[in-house]
């Protein structure tokens, strides 16, 4: 997330709207040579000379608890479509997050702490190769020989890691429920401007992947089942008939169907009845695969459709402990989720661009492609407000590829955008702006610490303090604010053209930056400068004379606010002003009324004022 200065010689390409944008937003010195490579356009397109990598992962893994040993093996074959030779590829081993001395931002517990990933065998190109045994989780490994451009080279590992006993992103459930994530060696992004990310994952920030195509094998003993991203080749070869007759009808049905019951379980009639049952999935153009697996996790499954006018539904199921009351409710919530997300009279209006959507039980309400990882709450309303959120993230990082190291606010600001949004749908206003104003800005707003009045800009990567605040509340209120200044109907437009021109890729700040004012035909530079970078937070105070009421922006951000008045003759009105109210001078608004004023209050609603003592005045 980060400064001020020059994009003067790269506006001069704009098109005819864009090119009315006279306020250059700061540009770090990477990103200008970006655009100046071609690979970024200054009116928010992807560049004529845009490109990225990808690879196609094949892989096995092997899970039998309650044994901790987890094993795999893989293929990648991986692509370049850069410009540029690479002499060495950058790997991503997450898993090493477990070892001891690794580098994180918080304490691990005993539970926590494993011996971390040992590479069995490493080969490139059918050549063995030694890797050093103190692996960290962003290890750079020397390519015996060069990867010309739009070349490609095939990797081979074997590994094996214990899982740890302490679940969060993943790790044990329970003595026999697994949540694998992050399981795999990958090889990282190498992007047009930034090189190789090599950014150490530290637990607290989250990810940056390719989009690849995969092929996942997991083993597992029978009576297991396992659910994972992505879509099941094989049912008739891992279940049992009637197990697997269930699944398919739920494919084809708004009715929850319980595939598996504890009953079933208890009568071991799910799974094939082999040894170790092997079931595949495939996806593609996707970031991630994320696994689960237990012996006593009941199976619910539906569809909802997700695209009205091609009529495709997406398949959505839940894995949980037959004890947990509120994940009962889980496939009719994310029913309820997929199917609003996806009409095009809600937001983001986008159909949901994947097959399935599995919610698991776990605990760390964290985020997967078609899948999420959710803890149990005792309160309903509060749960579905958990997975929605986590459903969100469908669009922003996986349907845009989010690099969430460096820009967590480009994919969680939104999801926490869209999660009020749908709560609204569910619960009402009311109700859903006081989880808003409880959960994402209460914390913010009455922090009066530095740290939390960094720029969103400043990069997720260089944060501890205030990353939690620059990520969620901060950019969703600028977001919920530009929604307000330009309306819904051009919001959604503008909003539209970013994700059609970025999905699939690797936007970063400034194409949304540019995206939203080319596509709305605005100049929204002094907007973006006002919420990103500069060090603002929510303070007004309000004062007036006669028919004039000035309001000064003590806080300094573009706010939109109502004036609620009470006139000398008794009458009263409510005059909403939109963030444009703060264009022409981010100090100051005066505002002219009809009448002279006897009282007047300034009313922010989710745009909570730091003083709420000096946001009213009375006639003495």
């Amino acid at each position: 997330m980060l400064k001020p200065l020059l994009t003067l010689c790269l506006l001069a390409g704009l098109t005819e709207t864009a090119a009315a944008q006279t306020t250059p937003l700061y540009m770090p010195r990477d990103i200008k040579a970006a655009f100046a490579k071609g690979t970024r356009s200054p009116d928010g397109r992807p560049g004529p000379k845009y490109w990225q990598n990808r690879a196609r992962y094949d892989i096995t893994v092997q899970a039998a608890p309650p044994a901790r040993d987890i094993r795999g093996r893989e293929t990648i074959t991986y692509f370049n479509n850069s410009p540029d030779t690479l002499r060495q590829v950058v790997l991503r081993i997450i898993q090493n997050i477990h070892k001891p001395g690794a580098s994180r931002d918080g304490d691990a517990s005993p539970d926590y702490l494993t011996s971390g990933v040992v590479v069995d065998s490493f080969q490139v190109a059918g050549q063995l190769k030694a890797l050093p045994q103190n692996l960290g989780t962003a290890p750079g490994v020397r390519l015996p020989r060069p990867l010309a451009p739009h070349d490609s080279v095939k990797f081979a590992v074997a590994w094996h890691f214990p899982i740890s006993i302490e679940s969060g992103r993943e790790g044990m459930i329970d003595p026999t429920t697994y949540f694998l994530a992050y399981f795999y060696p990958r090889v990282a992004v190498y992007d047009d401007y930034n090189g190789w990310d090599r950014l150490p994952f530290v637990d607290s920030k989250e990810f940056y992947n390719d989009f690849n195509d995969y092929t996942l094998r997991v083993k597992a003993p029978a009576n297991y089942i396992v659910w994972a991203t992505g879509t099941l080749q094989n049912p008739d070869q891992v279940l049992q008939k009637d197990a697997a007759k269930r699944l398919k009808q739920s494919m084809t049905t708004d009715k929850v169907l319980h595939i598996a019951t504890a009953a079933d379980l208890a009568k071991k009639s799910i799974t094939t009845q082999q040894p170790m049952n092997t079931w595949v999935w495939t996806a593609r153009d996707i970031s991630d695969m994320t696994v689960g697996l237990s012996d006593h996790y009941v199976w619910d499954a539906a569809s909802v459709i997700v695209d009205a006018k091609a009529k495709r539904r997406a398949s959505v199921q839940a894995a949980y402990a037959d004890s947990t009351v509120d994940f009962r409710e889980s496939v009719k919530n994310a029913q309820f989720a997929l199917g609003w997300f996806s009409n095009p009279n809600n937001w983001p209006g986008v159909a949901y661009p994947f097959p399935k959507m599995t919610a698991f039980q776990g605990f760390a309400d964290m985020e997967y492609p078609m899948m999420v990882n959710d803890s149990p709450q005792k309160d309903p309303k509060f749960a579905q407000f958990v997975q929605d959120h986590e459903i969100a993230h469908t669009y922003f990082p996986f349907y845009m590829g989010i690099n969430e190291s460096r820009y967590a606010y480009m994919d969680e600001g939104w999801a926490t955008t869209f999660e009020r949004l749908i709560n609204t749908a569910e619960n009402g206003a009311e109700t859903a702006d006081k989880f808003y104003k409880q959960f994402r800005v209460s914390r913010w707003i009455n922090d009066r610490s530095t740290a939390e009045d960094l720029p969103i800009i400043t990069p997720s990567s260089e944060l501890k303090s205030g990353y939690g605040n620059n990520a969620y509340g901060k950019p969703s209120l600028s977001y919920f604010a530009l929604k307000d200044m330009l309306g819904d109907a051009l919001f959604k437009k503008s909003l539209h053209e970013y994700m059609d021109r970025w999905h699939g890729k690797h936007p970063i700040p400034w194409d949304y930056f540019n995206s939203m004012s080319s596509a709305s035909g605005q100049d929204l530079n002094w907007f973006f400068n006002n919420w990103f970078f500069t060090n603002g937070y929510i303070d007004l105070a309000v004062t007036a004379n006669g028919s004039t009421v000035t309001v000064q922006n003590i806080g300094g951000f573009a706010v939109p606010f109502d004036v609620v008045v009470e006139y000398a003759d008794g009458s009263k009105a409510t005059l909403h002003q939109s963030p444009a109210v703060w264009q022409a001078n981010q100090q100051q608004a005066t505002i002219t009324l009809p009448k002279a004023a006897k009282s007047v209050r300034l009313d922010g609603g989710i745009f909570m004022d730091a003083n709420e003592k000096d946001n009213a005045w009375a006639q003495q």
